[in-house]
């Protein structure tokens, strides 16, 4: 052998999963996303010390009348208030912590199981594959919205009932595709030269196969975010929602209660509204920096 050839080092699993797990930060779309998800993360975080009120507390004017439907900057409160007296600037602070909270949960569950029955069907195949996708195609004919309101009606009113709904029904997508993805990469060259040097099927799927499918993960999961934000809403509007937590959708099913359109309380609705737009448009963009991850190709 010659003593001239240069060995290509070997990377640890762990730098392989970083490395599959780099963020997007080479397109423009993706930054904003993340950049606005950093924002988010921050009002969340320090929501003791950003909110200047607590969200739920009924506040009063200098005069000591309730400040009730008060306009943006009247009285200090910079985005106005509820019928009710409340302050909107500390809802929507505090609101984004329910967001993030039910948001990245869901993110993580839905990521994490469709990757496991992705993985697991792609590669052993067999019976092993004809249960898990069967599996798949029953939560494919659940429909998502419906169910969550049937399992928030029945169950407690509680933010886990979305998380807890997803964990259930939307890993289907994540698994189809990961599971699509495995197909091929079982069949690759260093995959079947690993099984016949003797290594195990969990050394392999964890070694040579799980860190090119985390992309797809990643992927799915920021879907998932916007996702269980939207559902959380909707059931809050719709009046399932956990009556503890203030939440945006608790935000605008209470500002439709009170009539906020017809006495044009625009302050009291918009923000909620548009702060669920940003963060489910910023995973959406972050899909996008992903996409140049998965497929180069597309860079060209």
């Amino acid at each position: 052998m010659r003593e001239d050839i240069v060995r290509a080092p070997r990377t640890g699993l762990f730098t392989r999963f970083f490395r599959a797990l780099r963020l997007p930060t080479n397109d423009p779309f993706a930054v904003a996303g993340l950049a606005i998800y950093a924002i988010f993360l921050v009002a969340a975080i320090f929501a003791d010390q950003i909110a200047p009120y607590d969200p739920t507390e009924i506040l009063y004017t200098q005069a000591y009348d309730l400040a009730a439907d008060l306009p943006p900057g009247k009285d200090g409160f910079i985005m106005g208030t509820t019928s009710l007296g409340r302050d909107i600037f500390s809802q929507i602070v505090y609101g984004s912590r329910s967001a993030l909270l039910i948001g990245i949960t869901a993110a993580f569950m839905v990521a994490l199981i469709g990757s496991i029955v992705g993985l697991v069907s792609g590669y052993f195949g067999g019976w092993v594959d004809a249960v898990l996708m069967r599996l798949a195609d029953i939560a494919f004919g659940i429909p998502f919205l419906p169910f969550v309101i049937v399992l928030a009606a029945f169950l407690e009113p509680s933010i886990w009932n979305v998380v807890f709904a997803m964990a259930l029904v939307l890993w289907r997508d994540t698994a189809r595709v990961i599971r699509s993805q495995v197909l091929s990469l079982r069949t690759r060259g260093y995959v079947e030269a690993a099984r016949v040097a003797g290594s195990s099927d969990l050394k392999i799927i964890l070694r040579h196969v799980a860190p090119n499918i985390l992309p797809l993960s990643f992927l799915y999961g920021s879907i998932a975010i916007g996702w269980a934000i939207l559902t959380e809403a909707s059931i809050s509007f719709l009046g399932f929602g956990d009556p503890n937590s203030i939440s945006w959708g608790y935000m605008l099913q209470d500002a439709f209660a009170s009539q906020a359109l017809a006495k044009q309380a625009y302050y009291w609705f918009l923000p909620p509204g548009i702060c669920i737009i940003l963060v489910v448009s910023a995973g959406f963009f972050i899909t996008r920096g992903y996409e140049n991850i998965l497929f180069p190709k597309l860079n060209r």
